[in-house]
């Protein structure tokens, strides 16, 4: 009797379900299962990437939308993921995850078509839940000569959407190699810092790193309610010191102002991450999910260090709105 996996029954189930146009019904009975075992299984090969929907984004009537963005930024490219009404705040309810899953899928199929044009790209990556959406989306990319690398150190917590974990699951599902810098995000002060940063394969992964081709970064908001506080990365004082100097986000722990300036602040001088020079120099792309986050997102913008923008439709629209403000035109002057 052959023994298989639940990973390989997953992948069975949804082969004949997706691709071989059987119903549940009829999946349960060719693989002998119950309907309500097929049913999970098929959800679970969605939650796991092992299936993955491309939808192409340009029939969804948003083109004006990225064509504004587009030009208003400097950018080469700005994808929207559809509007679906979402209140103007954080949302509390199943709906929370959507703009991180549309804005993940989005950028999966960005990465796919870049990897087609240039097999052996180097990417690096960020953190955060939405780029751990976009590694949920990659099922079946075959990318042998690809290398991808942290942009910043790995967090202290096990997490699907650390650093590491992103550029794993993305090696892993490619085929291609993955790098990391074996440092935490923070060093606990300036000295450390230098030091940690000056180790010959600490130094490498940032070499490479600094002269990625591409890299994919998150925003994050500067609230009580960010990840950043959630995780207890940073504390309540050292946000409200950042909130002082004039930071209004973060990107791979690098904080910034209304106009994406980094700010003197100490955290910034301790992190190990790729700096915003590099990152210009890269073909670097900005995931936005969540209305939470059209601030900080507006002020990274302004910063011109992105050459691309990933995003879900209602922040989209927010952003549009915000840039029609008086105050807002003059401060992107």
């Amino acid at each position: 009797m052959e023994i298989i996996s639940e990973r390989q029954l997953m992948s069975r189930a949804a082969w004949l379900y997706y691709l071989g146009g059987l119903n549940q019904e009829e999946t349960s009975a060719r693989l002998g299962l119950t309907r309500a075992r097929v049913n999970k299984l098929l959800q679970q090969a969605r939650s796991e990437g092992i299936v993955s929907v491309t939808i192409d984004h340009r029939e969804l009537g948003l083109l004006p939308i990225e064509d504004r963005l587009t030009r208003a930024f400097g950018l080469e490219l700005c994808i929207c993921t559809p509007p679906i009404g979402l209140p103007d705040g954080r949302v509390e309810s199943a709906l929370a995850e959507f703009p991180r899953r549309a804005v993940g899928a989005a950028a999966a199929r960005l990465l796919r078509d870049r990897l087609a044009d240039k097999p052996d790209l180097v990417v690096g990556t960020g953190w955060g839940r939405t780029l751990e959406q976009m590694t949920l989306h990659v099922a079946g990319l075959s990318a042998p000569r690809a290398r991808f690398v942290s942009l910043m150190g790995s967090l202290t917590a096990n997490s699907a959407f650390n650093p590491f974990e992103v550029v794993q699951a993305l090696a892993r599902s490619s085929g291609g190699q993955g790098w990391f810098l074996p440092v935490p995000f923070i060093a606990d002060s300036v000295a450390d810092r230098a030091i940690l940063i000056s180790q010959r394969t600490v130094a490498d992964a940032m070499r490479m790193a600094c002269g990625a081709d591409m890299a994919l970064i998150s925003v994050g908001e500067l609230t009580e309610a960010s990840l950043l506080r959630q995780r207890n990365m940073i504390s309540s004082k050292e946000l409200a010191e950042l909130r002082r100097a004039g930071a209004v986000g973060d990107t791979n722990g690098i904080f910034f102002d209304a106009e994406g300036r980094p700010v003197d602040h100490d955290l910034n001088h301790r992190t190990l991450a790729v700096p915003f020079d590099d990152l210009r120099r890269s073909f670097t792309v900005i995931l936005a999910a969540g209305m939470e986050k059209v601030d900080a997102t507006f002020a990274l913008l302004q910063s011109g260090m992105a050459k691309g923008l990933v995003i879900d439709g209602d922040t989209a629209l927010k952003l549009t709105s915000l840039m029609e403000e008086p105050v807002r035109q003059a401060v992107g002057r």
